[in-house]
């Protein structure tokens, strides 16, 4: 690889023989440079190269990378991680041979989430969330989205959305906030699916954004949940906004949502085990990216595969992420999620990796700033305590990471463990 150097005069920090996963060939490879260096300035990447080319130049501090591995930091592009209670019982009663009807009639499913969720305060959902967030960081995520979905009123959706914000003023990571008004239909509103998506684009919609409290607009376009056409509402009411639009489709079935969504240059389709030809070429049309949630189909014991051959053959990037949310992800662990893409959707460990550093970045509109290693962007990088980096898809349950930085700053440091008799 060329030596790669930016104009600045000193450097903060300077990371020293280390392997490098630049992650700038997507998928096709990890984008090796092998005994490199990093150097951080101003919370970006300053430098890059081998370490045998490293320049004499003013250095704060130094970091011997000791031949460990160093990736950007992981981004999970796709959780609900503020909600209110939990569905451990309803998992208890399907387990217990409980129909989905049953569970239901007992208080389950979305509603007692959506119940719940309304019922918390705003520092009882900060403090579930700050959990579950606190667990991704400490395995390597720097870049988390959330999403809003279980408040299902404006009251309880700007709540979410505040709670989604706060979580960055007490972890060191990169918030967006996806609004997710659109998710289910709420009780008040039984029967009335037109009725609740009027006042999502009419009342909800316009308040989160008067609020800055929302970076792009997903809806959930599935026979259980919203048609094609209150999915293009809500979309015209995001794009009059000026706001990027996402899609929940094709997870049961396939009603159009991401043909719909490619019109609208929408960020990513989601799930979309059920997407045929037509759809994923619409998606390489308009560049969106696919995230694929291996989560949930590991929970609900989903038999539908996503097309993983179809997204490969018309080049769409593949993105995967946690779906971390109470009742079909309970899983706040990208790691686990690197594992599962490879021995459930049969994705290489390249893919994988990519999945949740450059493509994720595309699949929230930061390509630009995150998901690789190179001069200009954000210096979020995790170092692992591995000899490649399939072991990152290959091992899970002991957790390699031995540091991480975000925006340059060293955020996480993990000491080895070392045991004596």
């Amino acid at each position: 690889m060329n030596v790669q150097a930016s104009s600045c005069h000193q450097w903060q920090t300077l990371i020293t023989r280390v392997n490098i996963a630049t992650m700038t060939q997507g998928g096709d490879s990890y984008g090796e440079l092998i005994d490199g260096a990093v150097a951080i300035a101003n919370g970006k990447i300053a430098w890059l190269g081998e370490y045998s080319q490293l320049p004499t130049h003013q250095v704060e501090k130094v970091i011997d990378g000791q031949g460990q591995w160093l990736t950007p930091g992981l981004i999970d592009c796709h959780t609900h991680i503020v909600f209110g209670g939990n569905r451990a019982n309803e998992f208890e009663m399907r387990l217990q041979g409980k129909s989905y009807e049953e569970i239901a009639k007992a208080g389950g499913g979305i509603v007692s989430t959506v119940n719940a969720t309304r019922a918390a305060t705003e520092q009882e959902l900060l403090d579930g969330a700050l959990k579950r967030a606190h667990a991704m960081h400490q395995q390597g995520v720097t870049t988390l989205e959330i999403k809003s979905g279980y408040g299902l009123n404006s009251e309880n959706e700007l709540k979410m959305l505040k709670v989604a914000t706060q979580v960055a003023q007490y972890l060191p990571l990169t918030i967006r906030r996806t609004f997710l008004g659109a998710h289910a239909l709420p009780p008040e509103y039984k029967g009335n699916s037109q009725g609740y998506i009027d006042l999502v684009c009419q009342e909800m919609l316009p308040q989160v954004a008067s609020a800055q409290l929302v970076d792009a607009v997903d809806v959930f376009c599935e026979g259980i949940a919203f048609d094609a056409k209150q999915t293009k509402q809500v979309f015209e009411a995001a794009k009059a906004l000026g706001i990027r639009v996402k899609v929940h489709a094709e997870q049961l079935s396939n009603i159009g949502g991401t043909a719909l969504a490619a019109q609208y240059q929408a960020l990513s389709s989601d799930h979309i085990e059920y997407l045929d030809e037509a759809g994923v070429q619409a998606m390489a049309k308009s560049d969106m990216t696919a995230v694929i949630l291996p989560g949930a189909f590991y929970f609900l014991r989903e038999t539908q595969l996503p097309p993983i051959d179809l997204l490969r053959k018309h080049g769409v990037a593949m993105a995967i992420a946690s779906d971390a949310n109470p009742g079909s992800s309970p899983i706040n662990s990208l790691q686990l999620m690197l594992n599962m893409a490879c021995t459930l959707f049969r994705l290489t460990p390249s893919e994988a990796l990519a999945g949740v550093t450059c493509h994720a970045a595309k699949a929230l509109g930061l390509s630009e700033d995150k998901g690789q290693i190179k001069i200009g962007m954000d210096a979020d990088l995790a170092l692992w305590d591995i000899t490649q980096p399939a072991e990152l898809c290959y091992q899970f349950g002991v957790n390699p990471l031995t540091m991480l930085f975000k925006d340059g700053e060293r955020v996480i440091e993990n000491a080895p463990v070392e045991f004596s008799k």
